[in-house]
């Protein structure tokens, strides 16, 4: 019996996904959730399982295809074991009474099943090409002006065109001669926002630029890019995004190698932009002392462990921060700025940065509230164990509330972390060290957490900032808070 393996739903908007890795070929035998295809989409990178057992009869996909929700894997035959697609290899010998053409189909569905590889690396090699034109593509802006001159050299040009293309070069060469009226301040900030200063509209007298106006349009870039728009400017024309600016030829000085941006790393790219450019933010800082709590753990770390879990800092700091977030209500919200509404949460979801190959993914543990410490720690485990085997969906990423990043694994002081909007706090963990502190009137050895709290300045307030990170310093500090304030 032959079965279709389906794409099944991935996750609200997303329809569809590039087919990166083709991990089985005809003939293979397959269980069921062994892995057909590494598939990419816009939020994440994962492996497609089978839903059924058998031999690969068909498998159209290769690297680079794009399959939608509900297009066909491949097709399983749930009858065939392996021995008896052994047996179809001596009809060969009649093959060859006609064309061996007509016949290699069959033939590598058994024989030639180790080749099959061979042509999924042919699409690869082909594609090699198309992921160098990707490159040259973003410097198509270069190569637009030079076409339209040379083009009037062979070519009468109509009247209006040459008038167009006369008042472009015009403009170009009065807004080179001519600086934007901007502070050298002003001109510092454009610098640092990826912002060209001459298509800015100033606000101010006689046209003159502020931080305001850069900001503005920093941020209207940014809004378009998520939008699929164009970068705005002076008058209601487009122009480039900002991406695409044009770079130094960097292979003057030396070997270069240019590689394609992942989606993930496309999208993570376009939020972090988006997110720097929006949220005004700030970071607090501060130190907790887990003297005791970092012995509590220890002692208690085997016992999660025979549960499934690895009674860790992060899973610690999931409950700690679930509970801060009830205390401090503005910390679980976020900001409709198109309504200005302020849209508070009544559940608990908090994401953790997970270090990848493919980049950063925040795979998030929803109702945290609810669960015991174990119970978060084996659910920290499996989630970090998805996002670093690529099993991770896109519906184990949305929903989050608040963001925990540690890098304490490996190395740092502080550090500020981007806020992951439309959340409006993120806290990021550094190293624990042992540091000297005063104490009863003399110096002890104590085992300090840096932590630090990057927030929305829209909603949050520097004083509220510091009580939420004072609390949260305090659960750790002394866990009874958790029992009796949590």
């Amino acid at each position: 019996m032959i079965v279709e393996v389906r794409l099944p739903e991935i996750s609200e908007n997303v329809d569809s996904g590039d087919v990166t890795k083709v991990l089985v070929a005809p003939g293979d035998v397959v269980a069921v959730d062994q892995p057909l295809i590494e598939l990419e989409t816009e939020k994440a990178v994962f492996e497609v399982p089978s839903t059924a057992a058998g031999i690969v009869a068909e498998i159209n996909l290769k690297a680079g295809d794009t399959v939608k929700v509900g297009g066909v894997i491949a097709k399983i035959d749930t009858e065939a074991t392996k021995p008896a697609a052994a047996s179809t290899a001596p009809p060969a010998p009649k093959a060859t009474e006609t064309p061996k053409a007509a016949e290699t189909p069959k033939a590598a569905e058994t024989p030639k099943a180790t080749e099959a590889p061979k042509a999924t690396e042919a699409p690869k090699a082909a594609e090699t090409p198309k992921a160098a034109e990707t490159p040259e593509a973003t410097e198509a802006p270069k190569a637009v002006a030079p076409p339209p001159p040379r083009a009037a050299a062979s070519t009468p040009v109509p009247e209006s065109t040459a008038d167009a293309i006369r008042n472009t070069v015009v403009a170009v060469a009065q807004a080179s001669a001519t600086p934007a009226p901007a502070t050298p301040t002003v001109r510092r900030l454009a610098r640092e926002l990826g912002v060209d200063i001459n298509q800015v509209r100033g606000s101010g007298p006689s046209g003159r630029i502020s931080s305001e106006d850069v900001q503005g349009f920093a941020k209207s870039i940014i809004v378009a890019a998520m939008a699929g728009g164009s970068r705005p400017a002076p008058g209601g024309a487009s122009a480039p995004p900002a991406a695409a600016r044009a770079l130094p030829d960097f292979a003057r000085y030396g070997e270069v190698e240019r590689t394609p941006m992942s989606k993930v790393r496309a999208l993570t790219a376009q939020n972090l932009s988006y997110a720097w450019n929006s949220v005004p933010h700030v970071t607090q800082h501060d130190d907790a002392d887990i003297t005791v709590l970092e012995a509590a753990r220890k002692k208690h770390a085997a016992s999660v462990e025979a549960a499934g879990g690895k009674l860790t800092m992060t899973s610690i700091l999931v409950k700690v921060c679930a509970s801060a977030l009830k205390h401090f209500p503005d910390f679980n919200a976020s900001i409709d700025a198109s309504k200005n509404e302020i849209v508070h949460k009544k559940y608990y979801n908090v994401g953790i940065a997970v270090d990848t190959e493919r980049g950063l993914l925040v795979p998030v543990l929803r109702n945290v509230d609810r669960k015991n410490l174990v119970a978060l720690s084996v659910e920290v485990t499996q989630l970090a164990e998805k996002a670093r085997t690529k099993r991770l969906m896109p519906d184990d990423m949305e929903g989050g509330n608040f963001t925990i990043s540690n890098l304490g694994g490996i190395g740092g002081t502080s550090f500020t972390p981007i806020v992951n909007a439309p959340e409006v706090a993120i806290l990021g963990v550094s190293r624990s060290t042992m540091k000297p502190v005063f104490s009863n009137g003399s110096f002890e050895a104590r085992l300090m957490l840096p932590l630090s709290l990057s927030y929305d300045h829209r909603l949050i307030d520097g004083a509220a900032a510091a009580r939420f990170l004072r609390w949260v310093c305090e659960a750790l500090e002394d866990p009874i808070i958790l029992a009796l304030e949590g």
